[in-house]
């Protein structure tokens, strides 16, 4: 049975030894005597002197837990084992780089007190590259919003309040973490964003470049593909077949006149549309085919696994008996 704790803070770290000791000291200072809280802070497979700080701090305070990885699995899995194991019935994730500040922790709780179930911090005043951070940032930010429908000013912003309920039936994979308030607003949940103060790295390297940008696509497509048609992949598959298929009977036509009524043609073994009439419809056959096994999986996933393709927020009824 889970403690009546208000707050756990979720703190991934990987080669943050020099943040640490101030990271935990500011979250403490902007919680301490307003809630109660735990800090859970996850090592992802540090190499440098992490590890020995998160010791010392957790053996000197009782609401600092520290959980310890194997090797380094990435960033989503280390927030992903804190939300397993947080206790609080509102989660708050952030940064170990101390860009984040924890100062306005309160208020995204206090915002989310409002009746939303996430709020998501922007950093509208981003302390970062122009060329290597911002610009790519702005650009995926847009194509996110585009892509799910739900538009945000910063995704990658890891500072965000969340209701527990809201993760429970949230898995994450690849670099999805930045997705949830997209995936949470498939099952209804209420979001906003508010504006959260970013400072300057002052110890430490960025872990992440460029290099992302592509990674953050292509979960973006699996996110897309989720959301519009995880419990009906045959539109997406039986959709395209239908493209094929057109295009294989606009091909074929065009193959008959040119056979039978244009002057000038090709001979059949020479004309490459005969060929692209054929691929066309073992194209089609095979994308319609690949949808109805989809259909099957997707069945045989949630039944086996109970998992309902809705979610309900309330119910209201009467009790049995009072009409009259």
């Amino acid at each position: 049975m889970r403690n009546n704790l208000e707050i756990s803070v979720v703190i991934p770290v990987f080669d943050e030894q020099e943040n640490l000791e101030n990271i935990y000291q500011q979250v403490s200072d902007s919680l301490q005597n307003k809630y109660s809280f735990e800090i859970i802070f996850i090592d992802d497979g540090s190499t440098d002197g992490s590890r020995k700080v998160l010791e010392k701090i957790h053996l000197k305070d009782s609401k600092v837990k520290v959980i310890i990885f194997r090797r380094n699995f990435g960033q989503t899995a280390a927030m992903s084992a804190g939300f397993d194991h947080a206790k609080g019935q509102i989660i708050v994730p952030l940064d170990a780089d101390g860009q984040n500040d924890p100062a306005d922790i309160p208020a995204l709780v206090e915002r989310l007190k409002e009746g939303y179930d996430i709020v998501s911090g922007w950093r509208k005043d981003r302390k970062d590259r122009t060329i290597s951070r911002k610009i790519p940032s702005v650009m995926a930010n847009w194509l996110i919003g585009k892509m799910t429908g739900v538009k945000l000013h910063d995704y990658g912003c890891s500072l965000k309040a969340y209701k527990r309920e809201v993760l429970e039936t949230i898995n994450l994979y690849g670099e999805m973490h930045r997705f949830i308030p997209a995936i949470a607003s498939w099952s209804g949940a209420r979001i906003t964003e508010m504006v959260v103060n970013h400072r300057p790295r002052v110890a430490g390297v960025a872990k992440y470049g460029l290099e992302r940008t592509m990674k953050v696509f292509l979960d973006l497509m699996t996110v897309k593909f989720l959301g519009s048609y995880a419990t009906k992949p045959i539109y997406i598959f039986g959709g395209l077949g239908v493209f094929s298929s057109i295009g294989a009977i606009i091909c074929s036509f065009i193959v008959l006149y040119m056979k039978f009524i244009s002057e000038e043609h090709l001979g059949m073994n020479r004309n490459p549309l005969l060929l692209l009439t054929a691929i066309l419809i073992i194209t089609t056959i095979q994308l319609i085919l690949m949808g109805l096994l989809a259909e099957m999986i997707v069945r045989t996933y949630h039944e086996s696994q109970k998992r309902p393709i809705y979610v309900i927020r309330e119910i209201l009824e009467s009790a049995v008996g009072d009409g009259k």
